[in-house]
Protein backbone atom coordinates (compact mmCIF):
# COMPACT_ATOMS: atom_id res chain seq x y z
CA UNK A 1 0.00 0.00 0.00
CA UNK A 2 1.46 3.32 -1.02
CA UNK A 3 1.90 5.05 2.20
CA UNK A 4 0.93 9.23 3.03
CA UNK A 5 4.17 10.24 2.84
CA UNK A 6 4.25 8.64 -0.63
CA UNK A 7 1.22 10.34 -1.63
CA UNK A 8 2.13 13.56 -0.63
CA UNK A 9 5.06 13.94 -1.67
CA UNK A 10 3.99 12.49 -5.72
CA UNK A 11 0.91 15.23 -4.77
CA UNK A 12 3.56 18.09 -4.58
CA UNK A 13 5.82 17.05 -7.19
CA UNK A 14 2.66 16.66 -9.16
CA UNK A 15 2.03 20.14 -8.62
CA UNK A 16 5.41 21.47 -9.25
CA UNK A 17 5.48 20.18 -12.53
CA UNK A 18 2.11 21.41 -13.59
CA UNK A 19 3.32 24.62 -12.18
CA UNK A 20 6.37 24.35 -14.15
CA UNK A 21 4.62 23.44 -17.23
CA UNK A 22 2.56 26.59 -16.91
CA UNK A 23 5.79 29.04 -16.69
CA UNK A 24 7.20 27.39 -19.25
CA UNK A 25 4.10 27.93 -21.94
CA UNK A 26 3.46 31.15 -20.00
CA UNK A 27 6.95 32.72 -20.59
CA UNK A 28 7.16 31.27 -23.81
CA UNK A 29 3.86 32.64 -25.36
CA UNK A 30 5.36 36.55 -23.61
CA UNK A 31 8.47 35.98 -25.30
CA UNK A 32 7.47 34.47 -28.71
CA UNK A 33 9.69 34.21 -31.54
CA UNK A 34 11.46 30.82 -32.07
CA UNK A 35 10.63 29.55 -28.72
CA UNK A 36 6.59 29.27 -29.74
CA UNK A 37 8.04 27.06 -32.83
CA UNK A 38 10.08 24.63 -30.64
CA UNK A 39 7.24 24.26 -27.83
CA UNK A 40 4.27 23.65 -30.34
CA UNK A 41 6.88 21.45 -32.39
CA UNK A 42 7.22 20.02 -28.85
CA UNK A 43 3.38 19.67 -28.01
CA UNK A 44 2.69 18.01 -32.24
CA UNK A 45 5.41 15.14 -30.61
CA UNK A 46 3.17 14.58 -27.41
CA UNK A 47 0.38 13.74 -29.32
CA UNK A 48 2.00 11.71 -31.16
CA UNK A 49 3.98 10.30 -27.95
CA UNK A 50 0.42 9.82 -26.23
CA UNK A 51 -0.98 7.87 -28.91
CA UNK A 52 2.26 5.89 -29.45
CA UNK A 53 2.14 5.17 -25.89
CA UNK A 54 -1.09 3.36 -25.91
CA UNK A 55 0.06 0.47 -28.23
CA UNK A 56 3.57 0.49 -26.39
CA UNK A 57 3.26 1.64 -23.58
CA UNK A 58 -0.14 0.09 -21.90
CA UNK A 59 -0.07 -2.95 -24.44
CA UNK A 60 3.62 -3.80 -24.51
CA UNK A 61 3.75 -4.26 -28.07
CA UNK A 62 6.44 -2.48 -30.35
CA UNK A 63 5.45 -0.24 -33.43
CA UNK A 64 7.88 1.35 -35.78
CA UNK A 65 5.28 2.75 -38.27
CA UNK A 66 3.08 5.19 -36.38
CA UNK A 67 4.87 7.95 -38.98
CA UNK A 68 3.08 6.50 -41.71
CA UNK A 69 -0.72 7.51 -40.11
CA UNK A 70 0.76 10.59 -39.03
CA UNK A 71 1.47 11.15 -42.54
CA UNK A 72 -1.73 10.26 -43.71
CA UNK A 73 -2.91 12.96 -41.56
CA UNK A 74 -0.74 15.40 -42.54
CA UNK A 75 -1.29 14.93 -46.18
CA UNK A 76 -4.79 14.46 -46.12
CA UNK A 77 -5.17 17.61 -44.54
CA UNK A 78 -3.13 19.58 -47.27
CA UNK A 79 -5.43 18.06 -49.84
CA UNK A 80 -8.24 18.86 -48.58
CA UNK A 81 -7.22 22.02 -47.30
CA UNK A 82 -5.31 23.48 -49.66
CA UNK A 83 -6.15 21.63 -52.87
CA UNK A 84 -10.17 21.22 -51.94
CA UNK A 85 -10.44 24.67 -49.89
CA UNK A 86 -12.23 22.76 -47.17
CA UNK A 87 -12.65 24.01 -43.38
CA UNK A 88 -9.66 22.80 -41.06
CA UNK A 89 -12.23 21.94 -38.58
CA UNK A 90 -13.78 19.34 -40.88
CA UNK A 91 -10.50 17.93 -42.61
CA UNK A 92 -9.21 16.98 -39.13
CA UNK A 93 -12.07 14.61 -38.14
CA UNK A 94 -12.21 13.16 -41.64
CA UNK A 95 -8.45 12.12 -41.80
CA UNK A 96 -8.53 10.37 -38.31
CA UNK A 97 -11.77 8.73 -39.56
CA UNK A 98 -9.79 7.85 -42.58
CA UNK A 99 -6.08 6.54 -40.63
CA UNK A 100 -8.76 5.16 -38.16
CA UNK A 101 -10.56 2.50 -40.96
CA UNK A 102 -6.71 2.28 -42.66
CA UNK A 103 -5.47 1.30 -39.52
CA UNK A 104 -7.91 -1.31 -38.92
CA UNK A 105 -7.06 -2.66 -42.60
CA UNK A 106 -3.61 -3.02 -41.61
CA UNK A 107 -3.62 -4.11 -38.59
CA UNK A 108 -6.25 -6.90 -38.91
CA UNK A 109 -3.44 -9.20 -40.46
CA UNK A 110 -0.53 -7.62 -39.00
CA UNK A 111 -1.25 -8.15 -35.53
CA UNK A 112 -1.29 -11.68 -35.67
CA UNK A 113 2.40 -11.34 -35.37
CA UNK A 114 4.46 -10.52 -32.58
CA UNK A 115 7.78 -9.85 -31.48
CA UNK A 116 10.50 -9.04 -34.15
CA UNK A 117 8.61 -9.93 -36.56
CA UNK A 118 5.58 -7.46 -35.94
CA UNK A 119 7.84 -4.68 -35.15
CA UNK A 120 9.62 -5.61 -38.76
CA UNK A 121 5.64 -5.29 -40.35
CA UNK A 122 4.99 -1.89 -39.03
CA UNK A 123 8.46 -0.74 -40.00
CA UNK A 124 7.67 -2.03 -43.68
CA UNK A 125 4.26 0.28 -43.22
CA UNK A 126 6.27 3.20 -42.53
CA UNK A 127 8.69 2.68 -45.51
CA UNK A 128 5.97 2.03 -48.05
CA UNK A 129 4.12 4.92 -46.73
CA UNK A 130 7.58 7.44 -46.93
CA UNK A 131 8.00 5.62 -50.55
CA UNK A 132 4.70 6.79 -51.83
CA UNK A 133 4.83 10.36 -50.69
CA UNK A 134 7.84 10.55 -52.97
CA UNK A 135 6.92 8.93 -55.72
CA UNK A 136 3.00 9.85 -55.96
CA UNK A 137 3.88 12.96 -57.59
CA UNK A 138 0.68 13.79 -58.80
CA UNK A 139 -1.16 13.74 -54.74
CA UNK A 140 1.48 14.76 -52.66
CA UNK A 141 3.87 16.69 -54.94
CA UNK A 142 7.19 14.21 -53.88
CA UNK A 143 10.14 16.51 -52.81
CA UNK A 144 8.56 19.00 -53.84
CA UNK A 145 6.67 19.03 -50.78
CA UNK A 146 2.70 20.40 -50.52
CA UNK A 147 2.63 24.26 -49.32
CA UNK A 148 -0.31 26.99 -49.30
CA UNK A 149 -1.61 24.76 -46.04
CA UNK A 150 -3.66 27.16 -43.60
CA UNK A 151 -3.65 27.23 -40.29
CA UNK A 152 -6.43 26.05 -37.64
CA UNK A 153 -9.44 28.45 -37.76
CA UNK A 154 -13.47 28.31 -38.08
CA UNK A 155 -15.22 29.88 -40.81
CA UNK A 156 -13.33 32.53 -41.96
CA UNK A 157 -11.54 33.36 -38.52
CA UNK A 158 -7.87 31.87 -38.88
CA UNK A 159 -5.22 31.26 -35.74
CA UNK A 160 -2.78 33.73 -37.82
CA UNK A 161 -0.14 34.32 -34.74
CA UNK A 162 1.76 31.59 -33.77
CA UNK A 163 1.20 32.21 -30.06
CA UNK A 164 -2.69 31.42 -31.19
CA UNK A 165 -1.55 28.42 -32.99
CA UNK A 166 0.93 27.42 -29.61
CA UNK A 167 -2.39 28.16 -27.25
CA UNK A 168 -4.58 25.34 -29.75
CA UNK A 169 -1.91 23.16 -29.86
CA UNK A 170 -1.63 22.75 -26.16
CA UNK A 171 -5.26 22.79 -25.57
CA UNK A 172 -5.27 19.52 -27.84
CA UNK A 173 -2.46 17.59 -26.33
CA UNK A 174 -3.81 18.12 -22.91
CA UNK A 175 -7.26 17.26 -24.53
CA UNK A 176 -5.49 14.40 -25.89
CA UNK A 177 -3.67 13.54 -22.08
CA UNK A 178 -7.16 13.66 -20.73
CA UNK A 179 -8.87 11.13 -22.88
CA UNK A 180 -5.79 8.43 -22.61
CA UNK A 181 -5.96 9.24 -18.90
CA UNK A 182 -9.47 8.21 -19.03
CA UNK A 183 -8.93 5.34 -21.31
CA UNK A 184 -6.25 4.00 -19.42
CA UNK A 185 -8.09 4.17 -15.89
CA UNK A 186 -11.20 2.11 -17.63
CA UNK A 187 -12.02 -1.67 -18.33
CA UNK A 188 -10.36 -1.48 -21.83
CA UNK A 189 -6.97 -0.17 -20.28
CA UNK A 190 -6.73 -2.75 -17.66
CA UNK A 191 -7.41 -5.18 -20.28
CA UNK A 192 -4.38 -3.64 -22.45
CA UNK A 193 -2.03 -4.01 -19.53
CA UNK A 194 -3.00 -7.20 -18.71
CA UNK A 195 -1.74 -8.24 -22.18
CA UNK A 196 1.65 -6.29 -21.58
CA UNK A 197 1.96 -8.47 -18.95
CA UNK A 198 1.08 -11.46 -19.71
CA UNK A 199 -0.79 -12.63 -23.10
CA UNK A 200 -1.41 -16.07 -21.60
CA UNK A 201 -3.37 -15.19 -18.66
CA UNK A 202 -4.97 -12.49 -20.13
CA UNK A 203 -6.37 -15.01 -22.51
CA UNK A 204 -7.10 -17.67 -19.50
CA UNK A 205 -9.02 -14.78 -17.86
CA UNK A 206 -11.36 -13.76 -21.30
CA UNK A 207 -9.67 -10.63 -22.74
CA UNK A 208 -10.32 -11.15 -26.51
CA UNK A 209 -6.32 -10.37 -27.24
CA UNK A 210 -6.48 -9.71 -31.06
CA UNK A 211 -9.35 -7.49 -30.60
CA UNK A 212 -8.05 -5.39 -27.82
CA UNK A 213 -4.71 -5.38 -29.83
CA UNK A 214 -6.18 -3.62 -32.88
CA UNK A 215 -7.95 -1.25 -30.53
CA UNK A 216 -5.05 -0.22 -29.60
CA UNK A 217 -3.39 0.41 -32.69
CA UNK A 218 -6.51 2.32 -34.22
CA UNK A 219 -6.35 4.65 -31.14
CA UNK A 220 -2.55 5.18 -31.44
CA UNK A 221 -3.29 5.74 -35.42
CA UNK A 222 -6.07 8.04 -34.74
CA UNK A 223 -3.48 10.01 -32.45
CA UNK A 224 -0.70 9.82 -34.75
CA UNK A 225 -3.03 11.51 -37.60
CA UNK A 226 -4.02 13.96 -35.33
CA UNK A 227 -0.36 14.88 -34.69
CA UNK A 228 0.29 15.21 -38.42
CA UNK A 229 -2.58 17.17 -38.84
CA UNK A 230 -2.22 19.89 -36.52
CA UNK A 231 2.04 19.84 -37.71
CA UNK A 232 0.23 20.79 -41.85
CA UNK A 233 -1.78 23.15 -40.29
CA UNK A 234 1.52 25.01 -38.29
CA UNK A 235 3.73 25.12 -40.22
CA UNK A 236 1.98 25.56 -43.43
CA UNK A 237 4.16 22.68 -45.24
CA UNK A 238 4.94 19.65 -45.60
CA UNK A 239 7.48 17.07 -47.49
CA UNK A 240 7.62 13.14 -47.16
CA UNK A 241 10.83 13.67 -44.84
CA UNK A 242 9.27 15.22 -42.16
CA UNK A 243 7.71 12.15 -41.72
CA UNK A 244 10.48 9.65 -42.18
CA UNK A 245 12.55 7.58 -39.80
CA UNK A 246 13.17 10.83 -38.12
CA UNK A 247 9.93 11.08 -36.62
CA UNK A 248 10.63 7.39 -35.75
CA UNK A 249 13.50 7.67 -33.88
CA UNK A 250 12.63 11.00 -32.50
CA UNK A 251 9.49 9.43 -30.74
CA UNK A 252 11.25 6.48 -29.18
CA UNK A 253 13.29 8.57 -27.64
CA UNK A 254 10.73 10.81 -26.72
CA UNK A 255 9.17 8.07 -25.25
CA UNK A 256 12.00 5.85 -23.30
CA UNK A 257 13.12 9.42 -22.34
CA UNK A 258 9.89 10.46 -20.70
CA UNK A 259 8.56 7.24 -19.45
CA UNK A 260 6.93 4.30 -21.11
CA UNK A 261 3.53 3.90 -19.68
CA UNK A 262 2.38 6.39 -17.84
CA UNK A 263 0.76 9.20 -18.70
CA UNK A 264 2.44 12.59 -18.48
CA UNK A 265 5.95 10.82 -19.55
CA UNK A 266 5.20 11.29 -23.42
CA UNK A 267 4.83 15.45 -22.59
CA UNK A 268 7.95 15.18 -20.42
CA UNK A 269 9.98 13.61 -23.32
CA UNK A 270 8.90 15.37 -25.96
CA UNK A 271 9.43 19.09 -24.48
CA UNK A 272 13.40 17.92 -23.25
CA UNK A 273 14.28 16.64 -26.39
CA UNK A 274 12.96 19.33 -27.92
CA UNK A 275 14.53 21.91 -25.86
CA UNK A 276 17.59 20.23 -25.45
CA UNK A 277 19.16 20.84 -28.26
CA UNK A 278 18.51 24.49 -28.26
CA UNK A 279 19.81 24.98 -24.86
CA UNK A 280 22.82 23.41 -25.66
CA UNK A 281 23.21 25.76 -28.70
CA UNK A 282 22.06 28.77 -27.00
CA UNK A 283 25.00 27.83 -24.16
CA UNK A 284 27.61 26.91 -26.55
CA UNK A 285 27.03 30.37 -27.92
CA UNK A 286 27.78 31.90 -24.50
CA UNK A 287 30.75 30.72 -24.29
CA UNK A 288 33.43 33.79 -25.01
CA UNK A 289 36.07 32.80 -27.84
CA UNK A 290 34.53 29.26 -28.31
CA UNK A 291 36.51 27.12 -31.35
CA UNK A 292 34.93 27.58 -34.44
CA UNK A 293 34.10 23.79 -34.45
CA UNK A 294 32.33 24.14 -31.37
CA UNK A 295 29.28 23.51 -33.35
CA UNK A 296 29.91 20.02 -34.74
CA UNK A 297 30.59 18.85 -30.86
CA UNK A 298 26.51 20.12 -30.33
CA UNK A 299 25.19 16.74 -31.15
CA UNK A 300 27.56 14.56 -29.73
CA UNK A 301 26.58 16.55 -26.12
CA UNK A 302 23.50 16.43 -26.45
CA UNK A 303 23.63 12.65 -27.14
CA UNK A 304 25.42 11.88 -23.87
CA UNK A 305 23.71 13.94 -22.10
CA UNK A 306 20.47 12.03 -23.33
CA UNK A 307 22.34 8.55 -22.17
CA UNK A 308 23.25 9.95 -18.81
CA UNK A 309 19.50 10.68 -18.45
CA UNK A 310 18.28 6.97 -19.65
CA UNK A 311 21.60 5.75 -16.94
CA UNK A 312 20.47 7.39 -13.81
CA UNK A 313 16.85 7.38 -14.92
CA UNK A 314 15.98 3.83 -16.64
CA UNK A 315 12.29 4.21 -15.65
CA UNK A 316 11.75 7.87 -17.09
CA UNK A 317 11.84 11.19 -16.12
CA UNK A 318 8.10 10.65 -14.91
CA UNK A 319 9.34 8.22 -12.33
CA UNK A 320 11.41 10.95 -10.82
CA UNK A 321 8.75 11.44 -8.12
CA UNK A 322 8.69 7.58 -7.41
CA UNK A 323 11.81 7.39 -7.01
CA UNK A 324 12.38 10.66 -4.56
CA UNK A 325 9.26 9.00 -2.61
CA UNK A 326 10.98 6.04 -2.03
CA UNK A 327 14.46 7.87 -1.17
CA UNK A 328 12.90 9.58 1.33
CA UNK A 329 11.29 6.38 2.84
CA UNK A 330 14.37 4.48 2.74
CA UNK A 331 16.23 8.25 5.01
CA UNK A 332 13.06 7.70 7.60
CA UNK A 333 13.34 3.82 7.90
CA UNK A 334 17.29 4.10 8.34
CA UNK A 335 16.75 7.31 10.95
CA UNK A 336 14.24 5.35 12.81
Amino acid sequence: MTSPSTISIDTRLGVVGALIGVALVAGVFLQGGYLVTVIGFAAIYGIFCTGLNFFMGYTGQASFGQNAFAALGGYGTAILCAGLSWQPLIALPVTMVISGLIAAAVGYPTLRLRGHYLAMATFALGLITYELSIEWIDLTHGYMGYAGIPPLGIGTYELSSDRQQLLALVAVLLLGVWIANRLRDSRFGRALRGIAGSEAAANALGIDIARYKLAAFVIAAVYASVAGSLFAHFIGFISPEVFGLSMVTASFTMLYLGGIGTIWGPIIGAVVVSILPEAIRHIAAMVPNAPSNLKDFQEILYAVLLILILIFFPKGLAALPGMIARWRETKSEKGA
